[in-house]
């Protein structure tokens, strides 16, 4: 087994540098090559972050896209031989980013900060629900949740505390629909 196959810890993002200007033609070859060879099992998802920004020149009003990251594409994928050779051997990649020659796979954080891979949230409530909270400074309250963020991290449940209900914002994680 070789060095790259004991590193494989299952689907990550890993990060390629390419030349610059070569980020969407890496991308291209990289999905043709993941087609040809049957490696959509080891190479998952391909990305270019990209951010929309309006220019204004006068009255005149411009959408442009430009790389958040320049010379670098973002790849998911299983670290093995075959995925490793088939990244590294595109014309354009210089190679990973990480120590020495050994990919390194972006932590959780990291994913999330970057926020490259967009997690849906489906929460079992909705406003106007009864729930009862299960964590931080109010567990064991029940209350009615009055607003959800629009990222869905976020929560605003009316706590009733003796004759008045109080708004109290917490994380989704800390309240469960009352049974």
């Amino acid at each position: 087994m070789s060095d790259i196959d004991e590193m494989n810890v299952g689907p990550r993002w890993y990060v390629a540098h390419t030349y610059s200007g070569y980020e969407s033609k890496v991308k291209a070859n990289l999905e043709k090559i993941v087609e040809n060879r049957g490696l959509g099992n080891l190479i998952f998802d391909v990305k270019i972050p990209v951010e929309t920004i309006v220019e204004k020149n006068g009255g005149e009003e411009k959408t442009v896209e430009v790389k958040t990251f320049p010379s670098y594409v973002f790849i998911k994928m299983a670290m093995t031989d075959a995925s490793w050779h088939a990244v590294r051997n595109i014309t354009g990649v210089t190679g990973f980013v990480g120590p020495g020659s050994r990919p390194a796979p972006l932590s959780d954080a990291e994913v999330a900060a970057l926020n490259i891979e967009e997690v849906k949230v489906r929460l079992s409530f909705q406003v106007g629900d009864n729930v009862k909270i299960i964590g931080g400074l109010f567990e064991g309250y029940t209350g009615v949740v009055q607003s959800i963020s629009d990222d869905m991290r976020t929560v605003t449940v009316l706590v009733k505390r003796g004759r008045r209900d109080m708004p109290v914002e917490m994380e989704t994680s800390f309240v469960k629909p009352e049974a």
